[in-house]
């Protein structure tokens, strides 16, 4: 986007103070760590429940900024920031959707708007895949849906554009009335119901009408006429726009599917669209990507999209990449895979994500990308912005790949290196010689970026523990809902974050504005500061011999008896040190560790205040049952006994002393006992305490089949013959066992795991490295994928079999096994 400062004064109907030279606004800012470009930046101080954009103001102005919406000036703005410009309006989160929606209504094009509960941003990028060979499409970057990121995304359309795609989502009523202005959707796509963002929503229905909401006013409304909570929602919304409503079920709709046929490794799609026949091979074979594909089908027939172009371009869909991947590379590198997302917007935001990485400072940061395709900008101008744009993130090195960039090769002043092809590169020798650096991959399709990566990523293992960094800022958002935007939360990853990495599970929730993380030992905190973790950090466990690494690491410990606390009291004195914080830890029924609430408080008051080396931070204690009802009664005693000693402890002390008892079940359970701060652990990893139900799966093991044999009735497989054949079997080796983690209780038939979405149980005992499945009736071949747990097989199916909880599995997941975190 392009502006002056009069016509954004203008724009968003703001009070102007400070600087009044009109400058040029190309960039919109609402998180500062994002900042890259900011003599053209226009920051806007959004607030929020746990945060507040107008105390980044200060930072932003000392690293360039000089544009900034707010709803109230600083203090004394005219002395400490004399060269900014301050458009002061009631809402700056509604003066950049007002700007979004002045901006969209410059442009008169279509707009596809897509929402619905699941599956918005496959059709989005399908679509992409679909429609870009010939037009100009600016669409969404990732799944930016949200109320801020909706109007960050319209912002993008230019004179380029051909056809806007973006997509919607709310989690609460009364969301989308704000999107709908700024999105003015002509072809609107809702695509399913489902559970995501229910708790905010008294009805399935209720969200459904919220969402349709959004297509008031569009041409053309796509939707599965066989989905009754939709079809019903539209009846009663009564649309003045067209219905393009398909269906397997029935024949009177404009869109018919006669016919989907799974084969091994596609699908087989026959459709009739104004009564005339046609067909088309999607390369999936779930029935999400069959939904989606059909969405995507009905939008491209409504804009006459030729049916044997529809067919060409599903057989080559590629599936969607929504996630950023870092994983170990080879000789030292971290290597983050973002290939096939290919375009400017896209690349901004994976150079962003590479320069905000806190655990490798210091490590060369180097850029292998590809031409970019189809963006509608003329080459000098596309590539004068990636040059500023890989300038501005501070990359140290640039590999590229492809005439277009060879021949623009000038305008980047940095170490940079170009190569007519991928091929060519691999030829060189280039990769081959990369080490200890953070390697970004944005590759264009046609340039078979895969060949890169696999050269490039560390070969350990061919199990892997997946980890989903979206899912664990989803979950802490599930249980923030529960809670007041003042209380404060304490986040648990201890355990290497109950086996997912701390490191990077630290550095989501640092991103997220936690306020503590707690880890057990002083070990894993001072790991965590290696790293490049900056947030308070507790240390549950300490020990006597870790003083020293507390005091160097800014680490608070819990302090849970008087010997403890005279020893860390003595240590603090022989090094200098005061008011150091502690959190206290009172036993009120777990018998484990803690002060007595009953006894032991006059005396522990007296210490406190006869010494100055140590500060009570916070005081807390732990729920022995609060997971369920039967439990109430025992639950009331600790609370009662826990108020009334934290409270002595605060009326001791002048300054606020921090509260907390709940647990993740205690933060659903009892919101009127979650005081100053809750502290959230299984449930930041998916599992419910409650019911042990899945909220949003983090983790995902996965494994490949390494052969598959025919073995006879009778004989038998594995260790001490315990595995016997009662039928002629195919039996499937798979690489791993118990130094992975897979207990080894799980063998003979008493639990099992997915191979192409059906259950291929263990047969005969686990072994170490390798164990053994029956595929006898499931299609499948060597190399496919096995989903030990994650979110087709729930963890809680492996505890259940084992009879223990989930901790357990989540914790038992070797080191050996490698762990990619993807975040979307």
């Amino acid at each position: 986007m392009h502006y002056t400062s009069e016509q954004i004064t203008a724009l968003i109907d703001a009070h102007r103070f400070g600087a009044n030279s009109d400058k040029n606004i190309d960039w919109l800012l609402t998180d500062s760590r994002s900042l890259a470009f900011p003599e053209a930046t226009l920051f806007f101080a959004l607030r929020s429940q746990r945060n507040d954009g107008h105390k980044y103001v200060a930072d932003l102005y000392r690293r360039g900024v000089r544009d900034f919406v707010v709803s109230a000036l600083p203090d004394d703005y005219a002395s400490r920031f004399p060269a900014a410009t301050f458009y002061v309006v009631a809402d700056p989160l509604k003066a950049l959707q007002h700007l979004a929606e002045c901006h969209r209504r410059r442009f008169d094009i279509p707009v596809v708007g897509i929402t619905g509960s699941n599956g918005k941003t496959i059709v989005k990028e399908w679509l992409y895949q679909l429609l870009s060979p010939q037009l100009v499409v600016t669409r969404s970057p990732r799944s930016y849906n949200s109320q801020v990121g909706v109007p960050l995304s319209v912002c993008l359309l230019n004179a380029q554009t051909q056809l806007g795609i973006f997509e919607a989502g709310i989690s609460q009523p009364g969301e989308m009335s704000a999107l709908r202005p700024i999105i003015q959707p002509r072809i609107g796509v809702m695509t399913n119901t489902g559970q995501a963002h229910q708790e905010n929503f008294t009805s399935l229905e209720e969200k459904c009408a919220e969402k349709l909401s959004l297509f008031k006013d569009a041409d053309v409304l796509i939707y599965d006429a066989d989905d009754p909570v939709v079809a019903e929602g539209v009846r009663q919304a009564s649309f003045a726009g067209d219905q393009l409503a398909w269906s397997r079920t029935k024949d009177e709709g404009p869109l018919v599917i006669r016919k989907v046929a799974h084969e091994s490794e596609r699908t087989h799609i026959t459709y009739a669209y104004l009564q005339q026949e046609s067909d088309f091979f999607i390369p999936f074979t779930d029935e999400a990507s069959v939904q989606n594909a059909i969405h995507c089908l009905a939008v491209c027939l409504y804009l006459h999209v030729d049916a044997a172009v529809i067919a060409q371009r599903m057989a080559r869909l590629e599936p969607v990449a929504m996630r950023l991947e870092v994983k170990q590379g080879v000789r030292g590198c971290i290597l983050i895979n973002d290939s096939y997302n290919s375009d400017v917007n896209s690349l901004d935001i994976a150079l962003d994500f590479m320069q905000r990485r806190p655990d490798r400072v210091g490590m060369r940061k180097t850029l292998i990308l590809s031409d970019i395709s189809q963006s509608g900008m003329p080459r000098e101008q596309l590539y004068a912005q990636v040059a500023e744009m890989v300038n501005r993130r501070r990359v140290d090195r640039l590999i590229g790949v492809g005439p277009d960039l060879s021949a623009m090769q000038d305008l980047f002043k940095i170490d940079a290196v170009f190569y007519p092809t991928t091929k060519a590169l691999l030829e060189s020798g280039k990769v081959g010689r990369l080490r200890n650096e953070m390697v970004l991959l944005k590759g264009a399709r046609a340039y078979n970026f895969e060949a890169l990566t696999e050269l490039l990523s560390l070969k350990v293992h061919e199990t892997i523990l997946e980890v989903d960094l979206a899912a664990i800022a989803a979950n802490l958002n599930y249980f923030r809902s529960f809670m007041k935007p003042e209380t404060k939360i304490v986040c648990m990853v201890k355990a290497s974050a109950y086996g997912a990495g701390s490191v990077e599970i630290a550095k989501t929730l640092q991103d997220r504005g936690v306020d503590y993380l707690a880890v057990a030992v002083a070990d894993e905190g001072a790991d965590l500061r290696k790293a490049g973790i900056t947030s308070n950090i507790i240390i549950m466990n300490p020990e006597m011999s870790s003083f020293n690494t507390l005091f160097a690491y800014d680490l608070e410990p819990e302090v849970y008896d008087f010997s403890l606390l005279e020893a860390l009291i003595r240590a603090a004195k022989q090094q200098g040190i005061t008011n150091f914080p502690i959190h206290i830890k009172l036993d009120t029924g777990m018998k484990r560790l803690g002060f007595d609430p009953l006894h032991d408080m006059p005396a522990l008051i007296d210490r406190l205040h006869h010494q100055a080396a140590l500060i009570p931070r916070s005081v807390f204690s732990h729920f022995v049952g609060s997971d369920s009802p039967a439990f109430d009664a025992f639950s009331d005693h600790q609370f009662e006994l826990f108020d009334k000693a934290s409270q002595q402890l605060q009326a001791a002390f002048s300054h606020k002393i921090l509260r907390h008892i709940c647990n993740s079940a205690g933060i659903e359970r009892f919101p009127q006992r979650h005081l100053d701060m809750v502290r959230l652990g299984l449930g930041l990893y998916g599992v419910d305490p409650i019911d042990n139900h899945i909220i949003n799966n983090v983790t995902t093991l996965k494994t490949t089949i390494l052969q598959i044999r025919d073995v006879q009735a009778g004989e038998t497989v594995g260790y001490s013959r315990k595995g016997v054949l009662e039928r002629n079997s195919r039996i499937a080796a798979i690489p791993i066992g118990y130094a992975d983690g897979l207990n080894r209780h799980l063998g003979n038939r008493r639990a099992y795991c997915l191979v192409n979405g059906r259950k291929a149980y263990y047969v005969g005992n686990i072994c170490m490295d390798v164990c053994m499945i029956d595929v006898t009736d499931i299609p499948c071949k060597e190399g496919d994928s096995v989903e030990v747990f994650g979110p087709h097989l729930p963890i809680t199916v492996l505890s259940d079999a084992l009879e223990t909880i989930p901790y357990e599995i989540l914790t038992s997941v070797s080191n050996r096994v490698k762990r990619i975190y993807y975040q979307e």
